[in-house]
């Protein structure tokens, strides 16, 4: 990735994930794709540097391709995870077809690096042609680049995090709504879930609302949870995943599921932990470093 061009590129896992549901569920859904609504002029553009960022030659931070095909593919993978028939889009044989608007995919890398994601999905049942689903997902977050700064890698990692968490927070969203509507097609048993930082236009009842949307769901692995990562000594440089997200005491929103924290501090030896993210819950860690 360190070629000195201003490209960064997101590009979804294939592999499969481990805790994704071992049979699919009945809901088959094509993904017709999304739309670049943002006022950019430029479906690569994402942002711009105003730091040096190492592995980078120029100031404007681009995608290697579409935003729009980004965050097509990044929901068709959230889907795919959650257990739902993710089918091609031309697919005739899909009950569900998942379209949409970005209208805001931003980083902008300066002492502090700062994303903005906001994505509006419309579900539609592809028999009668009615919209079952609208809502919008808005993503903002933060972080310090740390003394050493940033490289080309951890832009992209972190972009790609924080879209991760849109798309998450957009499948479990839409899973509470076909639960509600549809509970023929899971094998799930109903509960209350409600989903923070949703905002629903369209909903089995026919009404929106700017409050998160509570629906009969049994929480889903795409759920987000919270993690609290404190050390001592504090300011060591915390990594999720091998993404770097700031200095600790570190306090973020994170998808459920396991995963691998790391702590780094000059003059201390590095310490690594799997732990475990649950649904809704907080999950705290804390490091004692060694020199």
């Amino acid at each position: 990735m360190m070629d000195g061009s201003n490209e960064i590129s997101i590009r979804e896992s294939q592999q499969p994930n481990p805790d994704a549901p071992k049979v699919k569920y009945a809901a088959s859904i094509r993904v017709a794709g999304y739309a670049d609504e943002r006022k950019v002029g430029d479906a690569r553009k994402v942002g711009t540097a105003k730091v040096r960022v190492s592995g980078m030659s120029g100031s404007e931070i681009r995608l290697d391709r579409d935003v729009t095909r980004v965050v097509s593919d990044s929901l068709s993978k959230k889907l795919d995870d959650t257990g739902y028939q993710v089918l091609e889009r031309e697919d005739k044989s899909a009950l569900f077809e998942l379209s949409g608007v970005v209208r805001e995919m931003s980083i902008d890398a300066r002492e502090r690096d700062y994303v903005s994601i906001s994505v509006e999905t419309t579900l539609k049942d592809i028999a009668s042609g009615k919209v079952v689903w609208s809502g919008e997902v808005v993503q903002k977050s933060d972080r310090f680049a740390g003394v050493s700064g940033n490289d080309k890698e951890d832009i992209a990692n972190y972009l790609h995090h924080e879209l991760e968490v849109v798309s998450g927070k957009t499948v479990e969203a839409i899973g509470a709504t076909l639960m509600a509507s549809r509970s023929d097609l899971f094998n799930l048993t109903p509960g209350t879930k409600a989903i923070p930082g949703v905002t629903v236009f369209v909903s089995p009842n026919g009404q929106g609302s700017s409050a998160p949307d509570t629906a009969m769901l049994q929480p889903m692995n795409a759920a987000p949870g919270t993690l609290v990562v404190r050390t001592e000594p504090a300011r060591a440089k915390v990594y999720i995943d091998g993404v770097y997200f700031g200095l600790s005491p570190l306090n973020i929103e994170s998808s459920a599921g396991i995963r691998t924290i790391q702590v780094k501090l000059k003059g201390y030896r590095t310490a690594s932990e799997k732990v475990a993210v649950r649904v809704g819950a907080l999950t705290e860690l804390e490091f004692q470093l060694e020199k």
